[in-house]
């Protein structure tokens, strides 16, 4: 009886499990996420450092700039360089800040851009949607052959037609015009007709043969079923048209050199180019591309979530 009493104690220390360690459990630290962590946030300053750099110029002193390069905050805070991108401060005012005394008309600038982007991006999104149908959904002999033909001028560099468009746009009588600056950029594109064709791509058929049946025609078709369907490219690629579309300044310094065709970022070439003390205006330069900037920014703002879901996009279920 004693044996039994004196073994017991000892199974049960053996069954009985170990005190839990006092203290919570140390996290382990996972190296590959801090680095992570460490990279984005490096790339985020670096991105947005521009963007910041442009802000504290437009905000300071043009003469003080010069005196302080690397000072990181604002140099002698006014706003003077946004005043005299809108015209609204005195030669003497403008002397005064060691800024530019040539006058801008920004408003009427920024009109022609809007007027041009807009042009622009209606016109390629229509006529570039209206080829990738031809291209995704008719059926004739040689199409893919055309298409691969037609990718090629991808690699195609733009400058290399930029001549044989100024030729063109001279002989139709359109320099100096909004037309001319928009014209050779509101049809098609290789870009924008592969977006759409891969779209169109992934419409069943099904819809197409019941519209079929009912009598509908191509043009019927694509303007009532197609185009509705495909919202969301469609967006997708209007905003990058936009955003490319506002911000060429070759063709249009080529073609729009009166002020009735000036375009913002031509306008603002011409800004910089106004030195009349020892350098450029930089803060109203800065002033001017920022004031520039918030279109393409209030984009961003609107359909960015959007434009970024979808940019992969190729199909629907």
């Amino acid at each position: 009886m004693n044996v039994l009493m004196q073994e017991r104690p000892t199974e049960a220390s053996a069954s009985t499990p170990a005190p839990a360690r006092s203290g919570s459990p140390r996290r382990r630290i996972r190296w590959g996420r801090v680095f992570a962590w460490i990279a984005l946030i490096a790339i985020m300053l670096v991105t947005l450092f521009p963007f910041y750099w442009m802000i504290r110029t437009a905000l300071s002193t043009n003469s003080a700039l010069y005196l302080q390069p690397g000072n990181l905050l604002p140099v002698e805070f006014s706003w003077g360089g946004f005043r005299r991108v809108f015209g609204l401060a005195s030669p003497e005012e403008a002397l005064a800040e060691g800024g530019t005394t040539g006058s801008m008309q920004f408003w009427l600038y920024l009109r022609n851009s809007v007027i041009v982007s807009t042009a622009i991006t209606v016109g390629q999104v229509l006529f570039s949607s209206m080829a990738a149908y031809a291209f995704a959904r008719l059926q004739w002999r040689g199409r893919e052959a055309v298409f691969f033909l037609f990718l090629t001028a991808l690699m195609i560099p733009p400058i290399f037609v930029q001549l044989p468009n100024f030729i063109l746009m001279r002989d139709l009588g359109l320099l100096n015009t909004l037309a001319g600056v928009a014209l050779p950029y509101m049809f098609m594109t290789p870009f924008a007709v592969f977006f759409m064709r891969q779209f169109f791509l992934g419409i069943s058929r099904e819809i197409e043969e019941a519209a079929m049946i009912d009598g509908a025609g191509h043009g019927r078709m694509f303007f009532g079923i197609i185009m509705p369907m495909s919202a969301t490219p469609i967006v997708t690629l209007s905003i990058l048209t936009y955003i490319t579309a506002w911000g060429e300044y070759f063709w249009p310094l080529l073609v729009g050199r009166a002020d009735e065709s000036r375009v913002l970022t031509v306008a603002l070439g011409i800004f910089r180019a106004q030195t009349p003390q020892t350098g450029p205006d930089w803060a109203g330069l800065m002033a001017g591309t920022l004031v520039a900037a918030i279109p393409v920014l209030i984009l961003f703002l609107v359909f960015g979530k959007k434009l970024i879901n979808n940019l992969g996009y190729s199909g629907i279920k």
